[in-house]
């Protein structure tokens, strides 16, 4: 089991921009009746999502938030020692995204640069690296960017996953924080469950072809996607949330020591309202410890989380609290972790 410890490193920093344009689900009609529509809007608990605008990438929200953190918090650019940028849909195959945005913030060329393309854990996963390389000593700030525009991976004429999925960017900042004691990490996979949230064509498995960009129904409910588009099957992905979710979380709060009544706020990854609702029963957890963002961005995949704290909480809300954070999905896999917010700053929302 990949349960960590890190100890007296925290995140200093957190910011999010979001596309201006936004998507009213209950208007979103162009293929479906209006019934159907709110019945969707209804269980699933998406009103409003953003699309980011044609040219507009993952990695300018990113870089929009970045650039409102590190002005608001004044940062000495040259005290960041790495970037890590997360994301399933970074601007090219090649170069890593990471690399550019280095370029473009005007960071050091010292600076280490990556990125991870994981799916809604990576936050988690990329919070876990961030810490692990904090902790080496060797590194003074990091700067960790997590955006995507979900909205091109899914097909509008396939009601499963069409009035799910939104855009969205965050910057962390992290570093060396004292009072931030001992953080805990598990983090999991499971592939054998690659089927249950996929895009079968455009990597070198199979390429993109005028076949696999070409639409066809798919089911006998007239849903329509391509071969190039994101599907999901959402029983198999709700029946694994239930059986793993809760479990982990268990096993985390034993392993950190800590009770549910110790943690201040729980922030799942925004995947729809039903099933982090049933979540929340399942692990009697106090609905006002655990806010959502779900009925304004829909689900952003990775950005869910930090998105949800930055959008909801305040600088006030975040001193001397514990957090629970727990990622799941495409895959399969999910990561938690107890992290302890002392003195984060959380900047305004950016629209562009």
């Amino acid at each position: 089991m990949a349960d960590i410890t890190y100890s007296n490193i925290g995140i200093i920093g957190l910011a999010a921009a979001v596309p201006a344009n936004t998507i009213k689900n209950l208007d979103y009609t162009q293929y479906f009746d209006a019934a159907s529509v709110a019945e969707i809007v209804d269980k699933t608990g998406i009103r409003e999502r953003r699309f980011a605008e044609q040219g507009t990438c993952a990695s300018d929200l990113c870089f929009a938030a970045a650039e409102k953190l590190l002005a608001d918090m004044d940062v000495d650019r040259s005290e960041i020692d790495l970037l890590i940028f997360i994301s399933q849909t970074g601007d090219y195959r090649m170069p890593a995204t990471a690399v550019l945005l280095q370029d473009r913030l005007g960071l050091g060329k010292h600076t280490a640069a990556f990125d991870i393309n994981l799916g809604c854990s990576a936050f988690i996963y990329g919070l876990s690296v961030a810490y692990a390389m904090m902790n080496s000593g060797g590194f003074r700030k990091v700067l960790v960017l997590d955006g995507e525009t979900r909205s091109r991976v899914y097909s509008p004429k396939d009601r499963k996953t069409a009035f799910l999925f939104g855009d969205g960017g965050i910057a962390a900042l992290i570093g060396k924080v004292e009072q931030a004691g001992n953080s805990y990490f598990s983090l999991h996979s499971d592939g054998s469950k690659e089927s249950f949230i996929k895009m079968d064509a455009g990597g070198y498995r199979m390429p993109s072809s005028p076949e696999t960009l070409t639409e066809k129904v798919v089911d006998e409910y007239g849903n329509m996607r391509s071969d190039e588009h994101g599907y999901m099957n959402g029983a198999d992905v709700f029946n694994f949330v239930l059986a793993e979710i809760p479990k982990d979380i268990r096993n985390l709060l034993s392993y950190s020591g800590k009770a549910i009544s110790d943690v201040d706020y729980f922030v799942f990854h925004q995947a729809n309202s039903y099933m982090n609702d049933y979540l929340i029963k399942k692990m009697k957890l106090p609905v006002e410890k655990v806010p959502t963002s779900i009925a304004s961005f829909g689900n952003t995949s990775s950005v869910s989380i930090p998105l949800t704290i930055a959008s909801q909480l305040t600088t006030e809300d975040c001193k001397n609290k514990y957090f629970l954070l727990s990622g799941f999905g495409v895959g399969m896999s999910w990561a938690s972790c107890i992290i302890k917010m002392t003195d984060c700053y959380i900047a305004d929302l950016v629209e562009i």
